[in-house]
C-alpha cells in the first residue's frame, strides 16, 4: 500500500491542519480451531500482511470526519462525537464510530473530534475480517491520539463490544485478538473461555499459505451459524447432567465417547463431537509445530476440514471442492476458514508450486462448481500499531 496516496486522498477531503499520523491494523486467517470459539475451545489465528491502513489526527472541535478511499462514493462522513448511533446508510463507517462510542461509554476521554482516511487491501468479501481491522486500528489510533491507558486486553473487548452491541453483530472474540496480538512469523493459540494465549513460531522454511477464495455469496451463513450454536448448547445441558463442565471445550476426545450414549438426537452428537474433536485437534496441532513437524500440521488440518464437512455440515460443494482440488495437487494441508457456506480455504503448500497450484485447483474448481476461485498469497504479519513516528 502507497501512503503517499492515502496522504493525498487525506488532504484533499480534510481541511488543512497539522500532519496526520499514520496507523495500520492487519487482516486474519485462522489456521486451524473453528467453530470451537462459543464452546469454549481453543482456536489458532494469525495476523496477515495485508489490512487496513488509515491517517489520523485530531480536530480542535467535536466533529469527526471519516472517508475511505474503498467506498469513494459515500464521500466524506461528519458526525458529532457526543451523538454517535449506528445508522445503516453510514455502512462502513459505523465501525469506527461504534468503536469510539464504546470507548466513550467506558469513560475513556475523547477530547475533540478528529479526522481520519481508511484505505483497506484486505480481498473484498473473503472473510479475512475487514471490520475487525478496521475495529482494532480504530481503538489503536484513539489510544495513541487522546493518549488513553488502556492495556491490550481491554482494547480487545471493546472492539468486540463495537461490534456486539453498536453494530448489532454476535461474533466471537478471536478476530479482534488475532489482530490486536499478532506477531510476524507467529500464529496464536487463544483459549477463548480464558482468554489465555500463546504465541507460536510458524515454522515455514520454503512454505506459503495460500487463501483461496470460492466467490460463492455466503446466504446461509448467518441462520446455520446460530443453529449450531444452539445445537452445541442443546448437547452440552445433556452432558451437563452427568459430568461437571462448563464447556464442550472441558471434554478430551476419550470422555466424550465414554459420555455421548446420552445424546440421542444423532445431529446434536455429531455437533458436539466436532466441536470437543477441533479443540483437541488445534492442541495437538500446536504441539506439531512447536516439533517442527509440519505434515503432522497439514494432516491435521485435513482432517478439521472433514469433520467441518462430516459432522458440522458447514462446508458445502464449493468449500469441498476447493480442498478436494487442493488435497489432489499435493498441499501439505488444506481446510475451510471461518462461518462456512462460502468464503475461503486455507492451504499450506511449498514455495515453488504456487504458480502450478493456483492453476490446477483454479481449473478443477470451475470445472466443478462453474464458479472462479481468486487466489492470495499471504504473509504472516504483525498486529495493529501505528507507523513511523508520532507526530504532534
Amino acid at each position: 500500500m502507497d501512503l503517499d496516496s492515502l496522504k493525498q486522498a487525506f488532504n484533499k477531503y480534510m481541511e488543512e491542519g497539522e500532519e496526520p499520523q499514520a496507523f495500520f491494523a492487519p487482516g486474519r486467517v485462522n489456521l486451524i480451531g473453528e467453530h470451537t470459539d462459543y464452546n469454549g475451545g481453543h482456536v489458532f489465528p494469525c495476523a496477515l500482511s495485508v489490512g487496513t491502513y488509515a491517517l489520523a489526527r485530531k480536530r480542535k472541535d467535536r466533529k469527526i470526519c471519516l472517508y475511505s478511499m474503498n467506498f469513494p462514493d459515500l464521500g466524506v462522513i461528519e458526525v458529532d462525537k457526543e451523538n454517535l448511533h449506528y445508522v445503516k446508510e453510514r455502512e462502513w463507517s459505523n465501525y469506527p464510530l461504534g468503536v469510539t462510542a464504546i470507548f466513550q461509554k467506558e469513560g475513556y476521554e475523547i477530547k475533540a473530534g478528529f479526522d481520519v482516511t481508511f484505505y483497506g487491501n484486505i480481498p473484498n468479501g473473503a472473510g479475512l475480517s475487514s471490520s475487525a481491522s478496521i475495529e482494532v486500528l480504530t481503538a489503536v489510533m484513539l489510544r495513541e491520539l487522546f493518549d488513553i491507558k488502556i492495556n491490550m486486553i481491554d482494547l480487545i473487548k471493546l472492539t468486540q463490544r463495537a461490534e456486539n452491541e453498536f453494530v448489532g453483530v454476535n461474533c466471537g472474540i478471536m478476530d479482534q485478538f488475532s489482530i490486536a496480538a499478532g506477531k510476524r512469523d507467529h500464529a496464536i493459540l487463544l483459549n477463548c473461555e480464558t482468554l489465555e494465549y500463546a504465541q507460536t513460531p510458524l515454522k515455514m522454511d520454503g512454505l506459503i499459505l495460500v487463501i483461496a477464495n470460492t466467490n460463492k455469496r455466503r446466504g446461509l451463513a448467518g441462520s446455520k451459524y446460530n443453529e449450531r450454536r444452539s445445537e452445541c448448547e442443546a448437547a452440552l445441558r445433556i452432558l451437563k447432567q452427568e459430568l461437571e463442565i462448563d464447556t464442550l471445550g472441558d471434554l478430551t476426545n476419550k470422555t466424550f465417547e465414554k459420555y455421548a450414549h446420552l445424546i440421542k438426537d444423532s445431529n446434536l452428537k455429531k455437533r458436539a463431537r466436532h466441536a470437543v474433536y477441533e479443540n483437541n485437534r488445534t492442541l495437538m496441532a500446536v504441539e506439531k509445530l512447536n516439533e517442527g513437524d509440519i505434515e503432522g500440521f497439514g494432516q491435521l488440518m485435513n482432517d478439521s476440514h472433514r469433520s467441518l464437512r462430516d459432522d458440522y455440515e458447514v462446508t458445502g460443494k464449493e468449500l469441498d471442492a476447493l480442498v478436494e482440488a487442493a488435497w489432489k495437487e499435493g498441499a501439505i494441508g488444506s481446510r475451510m476458514t471461518g462461518a462456512g457456506f462460502g468464503g475461503c480455504t486455507i492451504s499450506i503448500i511449498s514455495e515453488d508450486k504456487v504458480e502450478r497450484f493456483t492453476e490446477r485447483v483454479g481449473k478443477e474448481y470451475t470445472r466443478k462448481t462453474g464458479l472462479e476461485a481468486e487466489f492470495y498469497v499471504v504473509e504472516v504479519g504483525d498486529g495493529a500499531k501505528p507507523l513511523g513516528e508520532r507526530k504532534g
